[in-house]
């Protein structure tokens, strides 16, 4: 017997004001969202007051579109639960996807690793893309004075900046360059551009490697500065905010690797915002692509090929207040490169 496949869960973040609830009303009206679940904290705050057409209990209502909007009002894995025995039962529509929109405060660790070490939730639920919006008129303000920001920007796979029409051209363009130097493994999209659609911003992002763009010109930037801009200032974000990778052009032991990483975010995961990669392992023919947020590392997921260039192993780190050759020092010893 086939096992039941797992549902999406997609993260929508982003500081308060970003414009969170206007990308999710945008998405909600795209045929490929018609079949999502949202859950959001504040019902009030989600100003979708018109799209509502019948209400289910006092958490819950139908939108016209089909989606079933609830709120967090407790635990997220008791809110999680309910919506999923519901779903059960025929209580509420069937769906096949959960859209999470938190608190603009938020830092995203917790949400995931909730989906993580629920054993019902994992059973169920299976982490899909991270979306972080960005307001382009206070973005630099923000970033540095609220490090909540800069978790949201580096646990994402795409990054939208909202309000870029309010700054003027080269305002924003230099923002996505920051943000794409902040999080080098991240896709960063203008919300006006005409390069993304719904379906690819909620795609699952786990199983490309930091190098790999998606199909078109949906990426505004490259994490080796390619399109143009420049590479990553490593004094842009601050003083303690740190992107950089290391690289091993040689096949990898999956088992000391395991083994390396799994105590590199046991003793300091609360500093490495995140790391994403693709690896070279000794016996398979196909490229592995590894992601972890904080303490949590996602199951590693074979990708269909390795993308152009030499079979090289590459680990893009976003870390805050650990020194970069310390983790290039632990690498190279795990790498017999010491």
């Amino acid at each position: 017997m086939t096992a039941p496949a797992l549902l999406p869960v997609n993260l929508l973040t982003g500081f308060l004001g970003s414009g969170k609830t206007t990308l999710l009303r945008r998405l909600l009206s795209d045929p490929a969202l018609s079949g999502a679940a949202v859950l959001i904290n504040e019902f009030g705050e989600v100003g979708l007051d018109h799209h509502l057409v019948e209400r289910i209990d006092e958490t819950m209502v139908l939108l016209q579109s089909g989606c079933v909007c609830c709120t967090i009002r407790g635990e997220l894995s008791e809110a999680l639960r309910d919506l999923l025995s519901k779903r059960a039962r025929g209580l509420v529509p069937a769906f096949d996807r959960l859209v999470i929109e938190s608190t603009g405060l938020a830092d995203p660790f917790p949400i995931l690793s909730t989906l993580r070490a629920d054993p019902v939730l994992s059973h169920h639920l299976a982490p899909g893309s991270i979306v972080a919006t960005v307001d382009a008129v206070n973005a630099d303000d923000q970033i540095a004075r609220r490090p909540e920001m800069t978790k949201q920007i580096s646990a994402a796979d795409r990054i939208v900046v909202t309000k870029g029409d309010l700054t003027g051209p080269a305002a924003r363009d230099a923002l996505i360059r920051r943000l794409a130097a902040l999080n080098p493994a991240a896709a960063v999209v203008d919300v006006h551009g005409a390069a993304w659609d719904a379906a690819w911003l909620m795609a699952d992002a786990t199983g490309l490697a930091p190098t790999q763009e998606p199909e078109g010109d949906h990426s505004h930037s490259h994490p080796d500065g390619h399109h143009g801009h420049h590479r990553h200032d490593p004094n842009r974000h601050g003083e303690t905010i740190r992107s950089f990778s290391v690289t091993l052009d040689r096949p990898i032991d999956w088992t000391g690797f395991g083994i390396w990483l799994s105590m590199l975010l046991n003793r300091h995961g609360h500093r490495i915002l995140r790391v994403k990669g693709i690896l070279d392992l000794a016996g398979e023919a196909r490229p592995v692509a590894v992601h972890g947020v904080q303490h949590l590392v996602h199951p590693p997921t074979h990708m269909a090929a390795w993308p152009d260039g030499p079979r090289t192993s590459r680990l893009v780190f976003i870390v805050d207040g650990i020194e970069e050759a310390r983790i290039r020092a632990s690498f190279e010893v795990f790498a017999g490169l010491r």
